[in-house]
């Protein structure tokens, strides 16, 4: 028949070691077998040299490939309509939508690859696992966050802590690589500061300024139709007037 066999890929974030593991006995898959996703398993399932260890079950991909979903409670594959934001899917162009398959997120007998995440060490270390920490690559970018990483202080200068390597390049030469510092505040994003700030104030005066102006330019018209209606009036008074006169005259 088919025996049962798992690839167990363990990952441990403390030290950025992994390991994998190929385990085709059925007693201890058996232990496995009806777990989630996100649940936690004890190491001694897996092998005594795991003992006192604790492994987070996080995903895995079954015999054929397809990834296993979080929140998908069956130990099946289904076809779900994922879009944007899912997981198990990147979409081509904006608002696409696709039916795919995933697997559900109960670990059964037809899991190829199973992924753990160790939430908690066991007393003796596993070689390959736990013994030495890689060193992480990259150090960090952000300004304020190399500032946190060596506890300084807002006058030291985060451009002389910077995590940089060298190495010689093809043609022999020294080369020295460091992160482009972002949120480094320089004279130059001062100047930009300064120059938005009086732009806002130059704005808000010139604003007021003709808003003034505006004002008073209402006003003399307001004062034009005022003085040409009395005008008018006065007018037709003095030519009743006269018009009296002269059917008085007669």
């Amino acid at each position: 028949g088919d025996v049962a066999k798992m690839k167990i890929n363990i990952a441990a974030p403390t030290t950025g070691q992994q390991k994998v593991i190929e385990i085709d006995d059925e007693k201890r898959l058996q232990n496995l077998y009806d777990r989630r996703v996100s649940q936690e398993v004890d190491g001694d399932v897996l092998g005594e040299e795991f003992a006192g260890y604790v492994f987070r079950v996080s995903g895995g991909n079954d015999k054929q490939g397809f990834p296993m979903r979080q929140g998908v409670l069956t130990n099946t594959r289904v076809r779900l309509l994922c879009a944007k934001g899912h997981k198990c899917y990147r979409p081509r162009r904006a608002g696409e939508r696709k039916r795919k398959s995933v697997r559900g997120c109960i670990v059964g007998q037809d899991i190829a690859v199973l992924n753990l995440v160790v939430t908690k060490m066991g007393d003796n270390p596993v070689p390959g696992l736990t013994d030495e920490p890689v060193p992480r690559r990259l150090g960090p970018k952000r300004a304020n966050k190399i500032r946190k990483l060596f506890n300084l202080e807002k006058e030291d200068d985060v451009r002389k802590y910077v995590i940089a390597r060298t190495f010689t390049n093809k043609k022999g030469k020294e080369i020295r690589k460091a992160p482009k510092i972002q949120r480094l505040v320089t004279p130059l994003t001062l100047q930009r500061k300064r120059a938005r700030k009086s732009a806002k104030m130059n704005s808000v005066l010139r604003n007021k300024e003709e808003a003034a102006a505006y004002k008073k330019v209402v006003a003399q018209r307001l004062a034009e139709q005022r003085e040409a209606r009395r005008s008018l009036i006065s007018k037709r008074r003095s030519t009743r007037k006269s018009a009296k006169r002269a059917a008085e005259g007669k």
